[in-house]
């Protein structure tokens, strides 16, 4: 095991997203997460309310941007429990969409209660196929820090995995559709 970060609104957390040189890739495997700076825009949408705006929403849609024109790559894959959680459809319909829109290729992995594809229960982020973080949170879905994870073989299986949920998961606007949300323009 590795250096760990204990706040995703650290600047060296940040530095992950800035530092890469060609790919980052997520995997999202919770159901619901409880973050501080979703807590406002979540209320509103569960409110029926406009969106409001979302200054740390933007930053990340800018730096995603930025990192697109570059020639880099940021591709996530969640992995949905169907019926989806309230949480995931403001995921869906609220968080994504800017984050599409700044060019990052996100996919849908559905799946039912009961069932889990060939993928880990816990999230991660892997930069250029070999920098390795496994993120780590509390039942409820709060963060409680990622880690970076230095062993080649635990690298190469996470690798392995991105490659087996990009296959398997489904782009994000077929699954809007199919699933009958709004999605991104």
């Amino acid at each position: 095991m590795g250096r760990r970060i204990e706040s995703v609104t650290s600047a060296e957390f940040d530095a992950l997203f800035t530092s890469f040189e060609h790919t980052a890739y997520r995997l999202e495997t919770l159901q619901q997460y409880d973050v501080s700076y979703e807590v406002e825009p979540y209320r509103a949408f569960m409110a029926g309310e406009s969106r409001p705006a979302d200054q740390s929403k933007n930053e990340w849609a800018a730096m995603i941007r930025t990192a697109v024109a570059a020639g880099k790559l940021f591709q996530r894959v969640h992995v949905v429990i169907e019926p989806l959680t309230d949480y995931l459809r403001y995921e869906l319909e609220w968080s994504y969409p800017p984050n599409i829109e700044a060019g990052e290729d996100i996919r849908i992995l559905p799946t039912r209660s009961g069932e889990w594809p060939k993928l880990p229960r816990h999230d991660y982020w892997l930069f250029d196929s070999s920098d390795l973080w496994v993120m780590e949170y509390a039942d409820d879905g709060t963060f409680r820090w990622i880690e970076r994870i230095d062993n080649p073989a635990m690298i190469v299986r996470h690798a392995y995995w991105r490659d087996t949920a990009l296959h398997q998961a489904i782009p994000y606007r077929d699954y809007m559709h199919r699933a009958k949300l709004p999605a991104a323009s």
